[in-house]
């Protein structure tokens, strides 16, 4: 009988979708799920980009176009995300995707040879590690540490990890799952370990106008960092376009043009229509926007007031982003768990109440002791938000 390939026992997959298909048979059982474990929008793309899309159907723009994107799309990109980082792009630097996670492949395959090491943050975005591992590299985890305001990267762990042998360290600010921003030092000094062992750098930007209070910065606009350094954008979050499936990596020449090779050998192109669509988002009426982020501001600061008067649960009040990561240790002990993974099945079965653990976002580090469960709020109003952890509140209250 044939075998297939063993490098799909190195494969991955994004575990939320895992969390989704359980709450979805609790459903069909006639149970009321609040579904707080997939990081989707519950809000609709915007009618300019609904009507610049199918526009453009209609006008025809439903075959074949240039590999790393469309030229109009390509200077738009270009113009907004250099200008809101201070940087300088062309349409050169810009190569247009399917969405977010093809930006993490291909950089992948343009900078990672198999058996090099790339560092990437655990606890996650999961397809870090299965893509690092799949092409057949070595994925090295660095880990945060629990302060005041949410978490912060363990420095020194990482500056201990990096070897000769590492080519690349994937950086997240504004972070999926734990909201983690990095104070400016933070953002500096992974800047320079990056210079002084001549690394590249994934920057996975997709939050990074997904936010409530302050500014974002950008780790490749600091000196030395633009030749070394792909910034990974996405029209998910920003525009509530999730299904759309278009993002695009912002890169060094030589990469970029190795990217839109790939490009051509894996999709052909991205969808010519939905470009049209992302260039109506970019150029358009940006009110959307802003009332979308009002809309999950609001789910914020509920889902946080009930987050942290659920005995045994604490969190800070992040600034980003649409996750909470609550340490539930002592609502664990106080309902008699031992196992996150048991505790979420049970909360399911007791509230209705769906949440990925953090064993869906990378394998759990040695010394780890406390639990953690990730909410996403993105995806159910603010009602049944109340509602929904009030359920919970109440169960691990009895």
């Amino acid at each position: 009988m044939q075998q297939l390939a063993q490098r799909l026992d190195r494969l991955g997959t994004e575990t939320a979708f895992s969390v989704a298909q359980a709450a979805a048979a609790w459903k069909a059982k006639g149970n009321r799920v609040y579904p707080f474990h997939l990081g989707d929008i519950n809000i609709p793309t915007a009618p300019h980009i609904v009507e610049a899309m199918s526009q453009a159907i209609s006008e025809g723009y439903t075959g074949y176009c240039p590999g790393p994107g469309i030229p109009q799309l390509r200077e738009a990109l270009a113009h907004d995300i250099g200008s809101r980082r201070g940087m300088e792009f062309t349409a050169d630097n810009v190569v247009v995707m399917t969405g977010g996670k093809p930006v993490i492949t291909k950089f992948l395959q343009a900078v990672m040879d198999p058996g090099q090491e790339v560092l990437y943050p655990n606890p996650g975005f999961p397809i870090y590690e299965s893509q690092i591992e799949y092409l057949g590299g070595t994925a090295v985890p660095y880990n945060y540490v629990p302060t005041e305001s949410g978490f912060a990267i363990d420095l020194e762990q990482v500056r201990a990890s990096i070897t000769e042998n590492t080519t690349a360290i994937i950086y997240n600010d504004l972070q999926n799952p734990i909201s983690a921003e990095s104070t400016a030092a933070e953002r500096e000094a992974v800047a320079q370990l990056a210079i002084e062992h001549d690394l590249w750098v994934l920057s996975d930007e997709a939050y990074f106008e997904t936010r409530y209070e302050g500014a974002s910065s950008s780790i490749a606009a600091l000196p030395g960092m633009a030749e070394r350094t792909v910034i990974l954008y996405t029209f998910s979050k920003k525009f509530a376009m999730t299904g759309s499936r278009l993002g695009c990596a912002v890169a060094p020449l030589e990469i970029a043009q190795v990217m839109s090779k790939l490009n051509t050998n894996d999709e052909s192109c991205t969808t010519h229509y939905v470009q049209w669509a992302g260039i109506a988002a970019l150029t358009g009426p940006q009110e959307p926007v802003q009332e979308m982020l009002d809309t999950l501001k609001e789910r914020r600061d509920v889902a946080c007031e009930i987050v942290n008067s659920i005995p045994g649960f604490s969190v800070a009040v992040p600034q980003s982003t649409f996750y909470l990561f609550p340490d539930v240790t002592e609502a664990m002990e106080r309902k008699g768990f031992t196992d996150v993974g048991d505790f979420a099945t049970a909360a399911l079965e007791n509230t209705g109440v769906s949440f990925c653990t953090r064993e869906h976002f990378g394998r759990r580090l040695p010394g780890e002791k406390r639990q953690y469960i990730r909410l996403a709020y993105s995806g159910i109003e603010t009602e049944d938000i109340r509602e929904g952890l009030g359920r919970l509140r109440d169960w691990i209250a009895a």
